[in-house]
């Protein structure tokens, strides 16, 4: 079974094995192929899969703390010394980090070359490789530098996530979390009876595209962001300035999870967000086992705000839940409310904020 989603004018496969649909994808194309992939062994082994035809399979170490402009240099040189032209597909395959770096890479070299993606971790399924963000951090601050451009084609490979462990999948469970506060309903419902089960009885195939949809209906009206689109920024305000102030120990699946929570809780200051739903989803939050506090101070966070993409005009803007199923972006909030949530995030929600 495969699910297939064409919203965004690209196909985006989800299935438990893809590579059958990623060859008569290329086929389709014509041409040779490279593949970049990240150089983890079960994801390198899946590449090497994947890539049987390829004229090169290029494996490259990873992780947030590499997604930089020396490894973006690197991979360009890379597809360089295979002898790539305009007319050569890159296949990268992998998570989040991944899909930022090689899609950054595929739309640089040759001022742009077709781009496949093969989701690896749910991250990437559900979030990185969906709607045709690339970038890569710089000193100044995470996804600072890097473009809007729309792969070929995105395949989420639901097998792979047997291979990751607990906290690997925890990571994109924030994103899927996020994706329920936006739209509520069965998917927030679906959740909350589906985390008290163990994840290997979960059905991965059907989540992961309810999850891929909701993305992609908002992207399919705003694709560069210039409104609706911010609201898929939900917790992120908070949760990539505890990534950048923890210099990046925080991982970021923790981080958006941080981000919900402090979303919440200043959406209870300016949104008249209820209690009730903002303690759900902090019950949801708890049963996927993810942090609800954080030992950074609320200076070191405000700091690192202030290096926020998403500023306009020199303000922050926060992306704010009303009611689990709606949720505001564009909003703005007092400093002091600010600093009040950012002072009791470091402490234990015994009351759940």
């Amino acid at each position: 079974m495969n699910v297939q989603n064409e919203r965004l004018g690209y196909p985006i496969v989800v299935a438990r094995d893809v590579r059958r649909s990623l060859r008569d994808a290329i086929r389709a194309r014509g041409g040779r192929f490279v593949v970049l992939c990240d150089a983890q062994p079960a994801v390198a082994s899946l590449a090497r899969r994947v890539g049987s035809g390829a004229s090169a399979c290029l494996a490259v170490a990873l992780g947030e703390r590499r997604k930089t402009l020396a490894s973006l240099e690197a991979v360009l040189d890379a597809l360089a010394r295979t002898g790539a032209e305009r007319s050569t597909i890159v296949v990268g395959v992998g998570g989040g980090v991944a899909a930022d770096l090689f899609g950054l890479a595929s739309a640089l070299y040759a001022r742009g070359v077709p781009y496949f993606h093969v989701a690896t971790s749910l991250v990437a399924m559900v979030d990185a490789a969906i709607g045709g963000k690339t970038a890569v951090d710089l000193a100044a601050g995470k996804n600072l530098a890097g473009t809007f451009r729309n792969p070929a084609g995105v395949f989420a490979h639901v097998d792979a996530l047997r291979t990751l462990p607990f906290r690997s999948l925890r990571e994109g469970l924030a994103e899927v979390v996020k994706a329920a506060v936006i739209v509520g309903g069965d998917l927030f419902e679906s959740l909350e009876i589906l985390a008290a089960h163990p994840f290997s009885r979960w059905p991965w195939l059907e989540l992961v595209a309810a999850a891929i949809d909701v993305k992609a209906a908002i992207v399919e009206r705003d694709p560069l962001e210039e409104g609706e689109r911010a609201l898929l920024n939900l917790g992120h305000t908070f949760g990539h300035a505890y990534e950048r102030a923890s210099g990046y120990r925080i991982t970021h699946g923790a981080a958006v999870a941080l981000g919900l929570r402090a979303a919440g809780l200043l959406a209870q200051r300016v949104t008249h967000f209820s209690k009730r739903d903002h303690l759900r989803v902090l019950a949801l939050l708890a049963l996927l086992e993810m942090p609800l506090r954080t030992s950074i101070e609320a200076g070191d966070a405000l700091a690192a705000m202030a290096l926020d993409k998403k500023r306009l005009r020199g303000r922050l803007r926060f992306v704010l839940p009303r009611a689990i199923g709606d949720v505001r972006y564009d909003c703005e909030a007092p400093r002091a409310a600010v600093l009040e949530v950012l002072g009791l995030m470091r402490r234990v929600p015994a009351d759940r904020g």
